[in-house]
């Protein structure tokens, strides 16, 4: 299956998406709050601009980004919000402009290695097809709140393939940073992409097993919906209980979002 899929022309790709929906945004737009709290629509495109920022820095000049990140404090949040800081009070023009510089340096760092190649990031070493993929991820769960807020649709596509293959195969993350222990299982899903494929990934026999729409479940563990506002759903006991923790990023969970913020998805 992954070999149909091009990670970095889809981190490309999945970034012009992103960038056409905040060219037309107006000023008013930019300032309007997310559903993530305290966040602005600029808050959002800072963010991602000071995660590529680290991505090319990563891929780029990996003694560097090791020296800057070994300079962060153990509060995630305030490592978080000084990142921000460089970008957040920019005007949007501006902004945007410096957000679409950052994604393609990452994009084309990230282009010039070998797929299997390890770069050092924030927890662990990756390899650098990882790495484009979880930028992929950014771009996919901060592009649903840029769109939440400023009320644009929003239509993704088969590149999410990506998400959902990262956030298999860290499946146990919800699990870590809760301090929970991982069950001694594995679990299978059974996902239908946007064209329609069908997507299956895990132990085939499993039985403990999640299945749906690939868009909701990518919404899911991007905890940017909640689980019963999706058509998400799961057979056994430990699948269920994961369904209300997922999440694919290493990050503190947050509050996520409330049932029924959003309209059900069928």
């Amino acid at each position: 299956m992954a070999a149909k899929f091009n990670v970095n022309a889809d981190l490309t790709a999945e970034g012009a998406a992103v960038d056409r929906m905040l060219t037309d945004l107006t000023p008013e737009q930019w300032s309007r709050p997310t559903p993530a709290p305290g966040w602005t629509v600029a808050h959002q495109v800072a963010h991602m601009a000071a995660t590529f920022r680290l991505a090319a820095l990563s891929a780029a000049a990996p003694a560097q980004f090791t020296a800057l990140v070994s300079q962060l404090g153990p509060d995630f949040d305030a490592n978080v919000e000084a990142a921000l800081a460089e970008y957040v009070d920019d005007p949007p023009d501006k902004l945007l402009a410096r957000w679409r510089a950052e994604l393609d340096g990452a994009a084309r760092a990230l282009a010039r290695l070998a797929p299997d190649h390890m770069v050092p990031w924030l927890v662990r070493p990756l390899p650098a097809a990882v790495l484009a993929a979880a930028g992929i991820m950014e771009l996919v769960a901060h592009g649903q709140d840029i769109a939440d807020a400023a009320g644009v649709p929003r239509e993704l596509t088969d590149r999410i393939w990506h998400v959902a293959d990262f956030g298999i195969r860290n499946w146990d993350f919800a699990y870590q940073l809760r301090g929970l222990p991982v069950p001694d299982v594995g679990f299978g899903f059974d996902l239908v992409a946007p064209s329609g494929e069908q997507w299956r990934f895990g132990p085939p026999g499993a039985a403990q097993r999640i299945s749906g729409p690939a868009a909701d479940f990518c919404l899911l563990i991007t905890r940017r919906r909640h689980r019963d506002d999706l058509a998400v759903t799961a057979t056994g006991a430990d699948a269920d209980g994961w369904l209300d923790i997922a999440q694919a990023y290493r990050g503190p969970a947050g509050p996520g979002r409330q049932p029924g913020q959003f309209v059900r998805t069928s």
